[in-house]
């Protein structure tokens, strides 16, 4: 759906230093992986992956002037919502390994509700610089067969969080995977399923200003994020020489990640 709904905060958690959610009561239906078009008035429109627990929330990284204007609203201020849009996880084979860093666990944590709802099993790879950054730590905790990776050592497996994923492979037979993060993380991660023969999605993240496919700034190889994506496959992604390499700058512009 294209329309504009305007939502009020209801609710505010903060998850880490940098991240916060904002929970509103919006309603649509959307499916795991999807996202939404934020407008935060007077600033911007920009896409969040959406998610729903009792209310519908978005999950917002400060890195910018808009999610840094999200970061300063209150309960009771009101932003626009449009969408959903996208395509969705497929939900596949188990054991689900899911490998997320960063923020990516905003754009998985719905998949991991929807697979409690069927009663897939999930193993998730969680990785983070530092502890204190692990997103939805007891959320995931709480719902998968959680393993943690920082880079400093202070929780968990100390080294990357694709290190932790490539153990988990090699010691339990998994049957599919989803990745969402730093795009080089996942480029890694889509690497290790190839070799290892495992079905893998990942969810890709590219500047974008309209969500419907008219202003082609999301596009990677031809794709666009917005009406091909966000989640690939792993064969897509074997053949898109930008994925893990480059992004574009807001003016289309190619620069290396």
């Amino acid at each position: 759906m294209n329309r504009l709904d305007i939502v009020e905060i209801e609710k505010i958690e903060r998850e880490t230093p940098t991240v916060k959610s904002l929970f509103f009561d919006w309603g649509e239906e959307f499916e795991p992986g999807q996202f939404v078009m934020t407008w935060i008035p007077g600033v911007d429109e920009v896409p969040m992956a959406i998610a729903r627990k009792g209310y519908d929330f978005i999950t917002v990284k400060k890195r910018g002037e808009a999610t840094e204007a999200l970061h300063e609203m209150e309960t009771g201020d009101k932003i626009g919502v449009r969408g959903p849009f996208g395509n969705s996880y497929r939900l596949e084979a188990d054991p689900i390994l899911m490998v997320t860093g960063g923020c990516g666990g905003a754009s998985l944590i719905q998949a991991v509700y929807e697979a409690e709802k069927k009663d897939k099993r999930i193993i998730c790879c969680l990785g983070a610089r530092t502890e204190e950054e692990l997103l939805f730590r007891q959320k995931l905790y709480e719902k998968t067969d959680l393993k943690v990776a920082t880079d400093d050592g202070s929780a968990g497996r100390k080294g990357f969080v694709t290190e932790l994923a490539l153990e988990i492979i090699e010691n339990e037979k998994v049957g599919s995977i989803l990745t969402c993060g730093p795009e080089i993380m996942m480029k890694k991660v889509v690497e290790i399923a190839r070799e290892k023969k495992i079905p893998v999605q990942a969810s890709l993240e590219r500047y974008m200003k309209c969500g419907i496919g008219i202003c082609d700034s999301c596009t990677i190889d031809g794709k666009q994020v917005c009406r091909d994506g966000p989640i690939f496959s792993g064969k897509e992604l074997e053949m898109m020489d930008e994925f893990g390499r480059y992004e574009r700058t807001k003016d289309g512009r190619l620069k290396e990640i």
